[in-house]
């Protein structure tokens, strides 16, 4: 049988409201009185009745983060940060993954809202003139998008990109393609530019393909079109449609490294098992669902009150493997 409340405050020879109090946090107990209570709790197996805290409290203690795609390896590291950072606060987390279709985001968040103290939106897919329509569902944290009005965990993958272009310099490639995302990507946008910026500050030849979904089967089309453009090194969207790439290559009889270099980004944990292994951006994921926890659980908190909305941005760095090597002599 279940260990209830009253069952806890015979125990401890007190009334059930002191008990309630000590362990829900609401109002003030004596800290040697609140510690006897969690002890005995914890020693009995008292378990807390979530949903009558919540009618209580107003709060479910769940919240809810949405992703574009589950299956693609850039999401799992931020869900599972998401997950522990949110255990180690007392929170469960609500998932929905919207399979890449952006008309879908508003409605699963406008349903998860109702059930949720608050919400953490990834890689949003929503063209920028609804983003409102998300921003109305307060308090909402969203990472890699910046959003207006709207507090954002943003990665910054000009530094990445930098070093990447700087890289594939130093090994002799004058001539590189980048290989654009999805249109509808923020993320895209600013790989995009800051791929244009270092190539622009360093001389280098830049030739853009695509958009791509963010998919193997992808790459494994964009390396005919590489294929055609006689070029000695490529930039992927994404750490997937390089690994498509370099599959594809390897097939056509092209040597991935001496033959043509490829850069992905992420850093999933793919790159390192691919052969050869894949140099990637280093995207700091797990970091961005911690950062992304606390600020939502923050301004659930501090819910009513004036504030002005964060912007926190990290920072990327390559990590150089065997997929990149000195360029060829065309």
């Amino acid at each position: 049988m279940a260990v209830t409340l009253a069952d806890v405050a015979q125990a401890v020879g007190m009334s059930a409201s002191t008990v309630s109090r000590a362990l829900s946090g609401t109002e003030k107990v004596n800290e040697a009185t609140r510690q006897r209570i969690h002890k005995v709790a914890r020693e009995m197996g008292y378990e807390p009745n979530q949903v009558a805290r919540s009618l209580t409290s107003g709060r479910s203690d769940i919240l809810g983060l949405i992703v574009p795609d589950i299956a693609n390896p850039f999401f799992p590291p931020i869900i599972k940060a998401v997950q522990s950072r949110a255990a180690s606060r007392g929170k469960t987390v609500l998932i929905a993954d919207v399979d890449e279709h952006p008309a879908d985001e508003i409605k699963r968040a406008r349903i998860m809202r109702k059930r949720v103290d608050g919400l953490i939106v990834v890689s949003p897919r929503t063209p920028t003139e609804q983003m409102s329509q998300l921003v109305d569902l307060q308090p909402i944290v969203f990472v890699n998008r910046e959003v207006p009005g709207a507090t954002s965990v943003l990665v910054d993958a000009s530094e990445g990109i930098q070093e990447a272009v700087e890289h594939l310099a130093s090994l002799g490639h004058t001539r590189i393609g980048y290989l654009n995302g999805p249109r509808r990507s923020w993320s895209n946008t600013q790989r995009r530019t800051a791929v244009h910026a270092a190539c622009a500050q360093l001389g280098i030849e830049l030739v853009e393909l695509g958009p791509f979904e963010p998919q193997i089967q992808a790459g494994v089309r964009a390396a005919d079109l590489v294929h055609s453009k006689d070029l000695t090194a490529v930039i992927a969207y994404d750490d997937l449609i390089a690994l498509g790439l370099m599959a594809r290559m390897t097939e056509r009889g092209v040597k991935v490294g001496p033959d043509i270099s490829v850069i992905g980004i992420d850093d999933s944990p793919m790159s390192g098992m691919a052969y050869p292994t894949l140099t990637s951006i280093h995207v700091p994921g797990a970091r961005s669902g911690m950062t992304a926890v606390d600020l939502v659980l923050d301004l659930a908190e501090n819910q009513g009150e004036p504030s002005e909305p964060q912007m926190v941005q990290l920072e990327t760095r390559l990590i150089i493997r065997g997929s990149t090597a000195p360029a060829r002599v065309r």
